[in-house]
């Protein structure tokens, strides 16, 4: 993990990061847990692809997800594991807004670091979710790859992570209202009128109301719409379509987008259980570089 550079680099599961830019940046993944039925499963195994459609075949069929935080004995030993090799640790974290997750591993490596005190560790709150989160990481990565240093690789997340621009919608509001990400009332509302709502991340790292639609149609249209509006040089960036199991929905998306811009690349990939879990399927979300949120 990480051998080859001068610090490690570490994140949760929630990054929604593919096997091969793990193993290609030598990233240190902590797992979110989600269980069902009583059974726990991890978001992240470390040398294999978790798969995600489970959990969305279990959502359609009514079972109850219920999802926990990162675990600390694990994050010790992960982390120290690292430390003791003599790396220092640079952890991106998904939104404190969104989970206790980054605050979980801030205590962790607060006390590692008096155990290790040569050793430079730096907790980066992403304000961010999902590929969002997982942008940031690369982008470290990146970073690292250049030369910079640990401090400034830190620096550049923390004057940049509000750049990061999610907007997202949702083909049922009842995840969200059950993971009071959103209120009764406005679940109620738009499931009676069939309104999609679109939600955005603000630079709290919370979400937040984006606008709404009338028809799945139009609320894909709005975010390719939001995205040209707001997209910084499209041509020099990868945009990350994420979605929960509704494929061609994120295709139809991803061709809106093409339509508007002259991006350079969109990749798409299935959101991954834990967060998917809160968003439902029908999930279709949009990430890139903007000039705000």
């Amino acid at each position: 993990m990480g051998n080859q550079w001068d610090f490690a680099i570490m994140t949760d599961s929630a990054a929604n990061l593919s096997k091969q830019v793990i193993d290609q940046f030598g990233l240190a993944v902590l797992p979110l847990t989600y269980t069902v039925d009583g059974v726990e499963y991890k978001g992240y195994e470390r040398d294999r692809e978790v798969p995600a459609a489970p959990v969305y075949d279990m959502m359609r069929n009514q079972k109850e997800i219920k999802t926990s935080l990162v675990n600390g004995e694990e994050t010790e030993q992960i982390a120290e594991e690292l430390l003791k090799a003599g790396k220092d640790l640079l952890y991106v974290g998904l939104s404190s807004a969104l989970s206790g997750t980054c605050q979980v591993v801030r205590f962790t490596l607060t006390e590692l670091g008096e155990t290790y005190p040569d050793r430079q560790i730096f907790v980066i709150d992403s304000l961010s979710a999902s590929v969002g989160e997982g942008l940031l990481v690369q982008h470290a990565a990146r970073l690292r790859e250049e030369g910079c240093s640990i401090r400034e690789t830190a620096a550049w997340l923390e004057q940049n992570c509000v750049r990061v621009c999610h907007e997202f919608t949702v083909e049922d509001l009842f995840y969200l209202k059950r993971g009071g990400r959103i209120g009764t009332a406005a679940a109620l509302l738009g499931s009676a009128l069939k309104v999609k709502p679109i939600l955005r991340m603000d630079e709290e790292g919370k979400l937040v109301s984006g606008g709404r639609a009338r028809g799945r149609k139009k609320s894909l249209d709005m975010l390719a719409g939001q995205t040209a509006d707001t997209i910084s040089h499209p041509e020099q960036q990868t945009i990350y379509i994420v979605h929960g199991d509704c494929r061609e929905d994120a295709e139809y998306l991803a061709d809106r987008i093409r339509q508007g811009i002259p991006v350079k690349d969109i990749q798409i990939q299935m959101l991954e259980p834990v967060l998917g879990s809160h968003s439902g399927p029908g999930t279709v979300g949009v990430v890139y570089m903007g000039m705000h949120r």
